[in-house]
């Protein structure tokens, strides 16, 4: 674990656990999170002879909480920073919500020769709000909503999100656990709000519908139909068709917080698109 100092003076807080001579596997978390909502994945591919690495987005977990770059350009050249301090070219990049987002915007600036494959769990591209070329988004008076909840009691938001729709706690019959929902309303509230507070129009308003086209290597999509947070018709349909060489996975059911709710098929999921020729 340790420190990359970006070139406009961020420090990058990064997880790089396994053999250095291993095949490696590069996570990206969510929004408000940090890279312990991997923990699930990194443990189990480490144990099975990965080199795992994960990093904190700017203004994210142990990550500098820094007022601005909290765009997904900056995003992006901060993943390069990482990527260039660890010499991990070739990695697989794999990333859930709004790190689903960066590893696209990532690909699309620095060059998908630097990239494996990739997987886009629950991701946010190709375009989540509501536009006129985009009717089946959500509107933007919701992310609206979502910053004004963020600058009032983030607090309260950050536990209404995982008690509710993140992991499809709402849903009738499920079994809500309070650690998960306190660990997600840890790892957020480890984070700047001014960083969260400009993420959300990062996340919902970057539109990555050009950015999809330009890829050609292996991409996996996996989402939820229940998704509630990232609309699965509008987003993960969408991005398996924009991409040259994708393959949608459809979890029946299946909230945003996937990795946590169905790690173990996750896992399976992963390891096997990792294996393949």
């Amino acid at each position: 674990m340790g420190y990359v100092t970006t070139k406009d003076g961020v420090e990058i807080f990064y997880k790089d656990w396994g053999p250095r001579d291993a095949q490696v596997i590069h996570f990206h978390h969510g929004w408000p999170l940090s890279c312990d909502d991997w923990d699930a994945q990194m443990m189990f591919f480490l144990n099975k002879g990965f080199r795992v690495v994960a990093h904190d987005r700017r203004g994210h977990g142990r990550s500098s909480q820094v007022w601005d770059g909290h765009d997904m350009d900056h995003y992006a050249d901060d993943v390069a920073a990482v990527v260039e301090k660890l010499g991990t070219r070739g990695a697989m990049h794999v990333g859930h919500s709004t790190g689903g987002g960066q590893v696209v915007r990532y690909i699309a600036r620095h060059g998908q020769d630097k990239v494996s494959k990739a997987v886009l769990i629950s991701a946010v591209p190709p375009l989540m709000v509501k536009t006129e070329s985009n009717p089946g988004g959500t509107p933007k008076e919701v992310f609206d909503n979502f910053q004004a909840q963020v600058a009032a009691n983030r607090a309260q938001f950050y536990y209404d999100v995982p008690a509710g729709p993140f992991y499809g706690y709402n849903r009738p019959g499920a079994k809500p656990s309070e650690a998960v929902i306190w660990n997600w309303w840890r790892q957020g509230m480890m984070g700047g709000a001014k960083a969260h507070y400009d993420g959300i129009v990062a996340f919902s308003q970057t539109d990555f519908t050009e950015d999809l086209k330009g890829i050609s290597i292996p991409v996996l999509v996996i989402h939820g139909d229940d998704d509630q947070v990232v609309p699965y018709d509008d987003s993960g349909v969408l991005s398996a068709k924009l991409v040259k060489n994708g393959r949608l996975n459809t979890y029946k059911g299946g909230p945003h917080g996937l990795p946590t709710t169905h790690a173990d098929q996750v896992n399976a999921d992963l390891l096997a698109f990792l294996q393949e020729g």
